[in-house]
C-alpha cells in the first residue's frame, strides 16, 4: 500500500493502531528505551535510523529535493560551511522527506506483535494524524547537557562523520546548535498539538526514562496492547 495514495486517514489510523511511536532529538535515549520496551513486551522494533540509506535510494529528486541536494554536497558543505539555522531549515529528514516510506514499511508489517518505531524522523505533525490513541506516541527532548553526555559516552575519538570534515570542532559545534534548535521546535510543536513530550535531563536514569515512557504509552490501560 502506498502511503501517498491512502486517502482514508481513518483507515490508516486503524491499520497502525498496533504501533507505538518514540520521536525526539538525537542523544535523547530513543533507541535505548525502544529496544528495552521491545524486549520487555516482545514487540517488533523498527528503528528509522537503520533504514535511512535504503529510503534515500528509494526517493527521486522530485520526491525529496532537500535530500538529493544534501547528497550532492561534500562534507564541509554539509557540516562546516553553512550556519546551524540553514542546516536546520534545509535538513531533509527534519522537513519530513521520506516519512511516507516509514509509513509504507509499517503498513507491510503484521498487526501482531505490536510495533515500536523510534527515531528523530518522527515529526509530531506527521505522526498525529496517524494516531488512533494519542497516548501511543511520545517525544523525548534532551537538554543540551543530557545530549552531550549521551553522545560522549558512545563516541570514539577520531571516528564519526565530523572527522571527515576539514574542521571537526566547528562541524560538531554547528550540529550541536542545529540539534538544540530542533529540540526547541519539537517542544513547541508537541505543545501546540497536545502531544506527550518528556524532557530528558542529567538527573534521569535509564530506568526513570523507561518508566516515564511506559506510563505515557499505557494511558488508562493497565497493560500495553499485544
Amino acid at each position: 500500500m502506498r502511503y501517498e495514495a491512502a486517502a482514508d486517514t481513518a483507515a490508516l489510523r486503524e491499520q497502525l493502531r498496533h504501533v507505538y511511536w518514540i520521536g525526539g532529538g538525537s542523544g535523547a535515549g530513543k533507541s535505548t528505551i525502544a529496544r528495552r520496551l521491545a524486549d520487555q513486551y516482545r514487540w517488533h522494533l523498527y528503528a528509522t535510523d537503520d533504514v535511512m540509506s535504503e529510503h534515500a535510494r528509494r526517493t527521486t529528486p522530485k520526491e525529496a529535493p532537500f535530500l538529493h541536494q544534501f547528497m550532492a554536497m561534500d562534507m564541509d558543505e554539509r557540516w562546516v560551511n553553512r550556519s546551524p539555522d540553514t542546516m536546520l531549515e534545509t535538513f531533509h529528514w527534519f522537513r519530513g522527506e521520506g516519512f511516507g516510506l516509514i509509513v509504507e514499511d509499517l503498513l507491510r508489517l503484521p498487526p501482531e506483535p505490536c510495533v515500536i518505531v523510534e527515531g528523530f524522523r518522527l515529526l509530531p505533525h506527521l505522526v498525529k494524524p496517524l494516531l488512533a490513541v494519542s497516548s501511543q506516541a511520545v517525544w523525548l527532548l534532551p537538554t543540551p547537557e543530557f545530549r552531550q553526555t549521551a553522545i560522549q559516552s558512545r563516541a570514539t575519538p577520531g571516528e564519526g562523520f565530523i572527522w571527515k570534515t576539514s574542521d571537526p570542532e566547528r562541524a560538531g559545534r554547528n550540529i550541536a546548535e542545529r540539534d538544540h534548535a530542533f529540540v526547541k521546535h519539537l517542544y513547541e510543536e508537541t505543545k501546540r498539538l497536545e502531544l506527550h513530550a518528556i524532557e530528558a535531563d542529567t538527573t534521569m536514569t535509564e530506568d526513570d526514562l523507561a518508566k516515564r515512557v511506559t506510563e505515557a504509552f499505557l494511558g488508562r490501560r493497565s497493560t500495553p496492547q499485544g
